[in-house]
């Protein structure tokens, strides 16, 4: 009888544990991609991947300047004269985010700040609420900016 018993009582493990613990695969990386709209309502990021790291593109801004329309806006202040002429609409702002398993987060990547024109290093973060947390910092991660977004439709 206690042979039965310790059995029920690992086989009761094994199924209540099943519920609880999610297994780790390659689609929880996938979990950053789709639309993102900053806590503040200024800015639309769409997320997706590309080849094995994950980029993000700016899909709407505020436009609190009415001289002309969002799509004409370009990315002036960048520091690559070349550049300068391009669409801010469209434009990638997030680049070469890999998932790292162990933290549950997206690194290694860049960010770039179109009102400066200036890049930073990247990582993100996603809640368990659901929120993103992107934080752009120079070197320390722990004295970056952190922005937060929540996934819109």
């Amino acid at each position: 009888m206690p042979n039965n018993l310790l059995m029920f009582k690992f086989l009761a493990l094994i199924f209540l544990t099943s519920f609880t613990i999610k297994p780790i695969d390659g689609n929880d990386a996938d979990l950053i991609c789709g639309k993102w709209i900053s806590s503040n309502k200024n800015l639309i990021v769409q997320v997706y991947k590309a080849g094995n790291g994950y980029r993000g593109r700016m899909v709407w801004f505020k436009n609190t300047d009415n001289s002309k329309a969002m799509d004409e806006w370009t990315d002036k202040h960048n520091p690559d004269p070349a550049l300068r002429n391009r669409k801010l609409i469209g434009m990638d702002i997030l680049r070469d985010m890999e998932y790292d398993r162990g933290s549950h987060s997206w690194e290694n990547g860049k960010i770039y700040e179109a009102q400066t024109g200036h890049e930073y290093n990247a990582s993100a973060k996603l809640d368990k609420d659901g929120t993103l947390k992107v934080t752009g910092y120079w070197h320390l991660k722990f004295i970056g900016k952190t922005m937060t977004f929540n996934r819109t439709q």
